[in-house]
């Protein structure tokens, strides 16, 4: 008879702790950062679309017709924008404008369905950076040149008898106000794109 005991063994279990990889977390904030600049990147595309859209509006049904006085005779005057060389580039350049973000616009909203990166290369991020460049210059320089005539009619000419063309021609001189506003609006939306191009591009 076997007088030993047998002492029961006793097992404790440690509960196991799982270690985050630094790589994966680093990749998953990546990612996410990644996605909140291409939405705020289409956002700007969006508004800068809808900018040039009503600059573009505003300025081709800018026309009336009216009379005015001028040395007691009454004229009858009749205004529109396609008179003017610079309200026709102003339009040429706001439907480039449109065009250009038009694509953009229609570009990051299929990336964005399939999940991929609205910038997919260095290449890609220099081209757009160009375009919006070369876009917001454009439309700086159309609206200063319309803004210019603008000016002019609603002061009048110094030392002659013509009179401010804005009273009597309210309507279009307003509709042209608008348009050139809204054409100054696209061009601080088309910077501002250009500046998150360099922030992708000194990132990546």
């Amino acid at each position: 008879m076997n007088n030993q005991k047998t002492t029961p063994e006793i097992g404790i279990q440690m509960p196991s702790t799982r270690m985050s990889d630094p790589l994966t977390s680093a990749n998953g904030n990546c990612k996410n950062l990644g996605r909140k600049t291409d939405m705020i990147h289409t956002t700007l595309r969006f508004f800068c679309l809808f900018a040039s859209v009503m600059s573009l509006a505003f300025m081709i049904r800018a026309e009336e017709k009216t009379t005015i006085t001028i040395y007691g005779f009454h004229l009858p005057v009749y205004c529109k924008w396609s008179f003017a060389d610079s309200f026709e580039y102003l339009v040429g350049i706001a439907a480039a404008v449109v065009a250009h973000s038009l694509l953009q616009l229609l570009l990051s909203v299929l990336k964005l369905i399939k999940k991929t990166p609205i910038i997919p290369s260095r290449n890609h991020a220099w081209l757009i950076f160009a375009g919006d460049q070369i876009f917001a210059y454009a439309m700086m320089s159309a609206g200063s040149a319309a803004s210019g005539v603008t000016n002019l009619n609603r002061t009048g000419i110094r030392h002659s008898a013509l009179p401010d063309f804005c009273k009597p021609l309210h309507v279009f001189c307003d509709r042209i106000a608008v348009s050139i506003s809204f054409a100054f609006l696209s061009f601080f939306l088309l910077a501002a794109s250009a500046v998150f191009d360099v922030i992708w591009l000194s990132k990546y």
